[in-house]
């Protein structure tokens, strides 16, 4: 078969649009294998990490978060690192900080975009190999990472 001009142009024209695809969103499931990951399947101690989100975000574009661990912070005892994880954004591992004995502090803070309502999960390994963690359920409104 044989294209005129037009009906390729035509076809060029409408590539675009039909290369068009809405943004995957991740799972509980997915969440879980990230966070799995993470942990090397180790189990978590609840408690020992503070994760400071709002409960009801209006837009989901830039939702502040802070996170703080609680440790001394010697060359013996310290955070080596702070992941958070949502269940329903495109990507379910959100940031990580990394620390080390002279970061004197663990906590960080940065904004995050979140794609509707749903669970944040902070998790804070520890130089002894021990995994605290913590859960906060956020509502949106207005979601982010969606295209109209």
């Amino acid at each position: 078969m044989t294209l005129t001009r037009r009906q390729a142009i035509a076809m060029g024209l409408a590539l675009p649009i039909a290369l068009q695809t809405r943004p995957a969103t991740a799972t509980p499931e997915a969440m879980q294998a990230a966070i799995d990951a993470f942990t090397g399947g180790a189990e978590m101690i609840e408690g020992g990490v503070e994760l400071k989100i709002p409960a009801l975000v209006e837009n989901g574009n830039s939702v502040p978060l802070s996170v703080r661990a609680t440790s001394p912070m010697t060359t013996e005892d310290y955070v080596e690192e702070i992941a958070v994880f949502n269940e329903i954004n495109p990507l379910p591992d959100t940031v990580r900080f990394r620390f080390s004995p002279r970061s004197g502090r663990a906590e960080a803070q940065t904004r995050i975009r979140l794609n509707g309502s749903q669970h944040v999960t902070a998790i804070v390994r520890h130089s002894n190999g021990d995994f605290h963690s913590t859960q906060v359920n956020v509502i949106v409104t207005a979601p982010a990472c969606r295209e109209a």
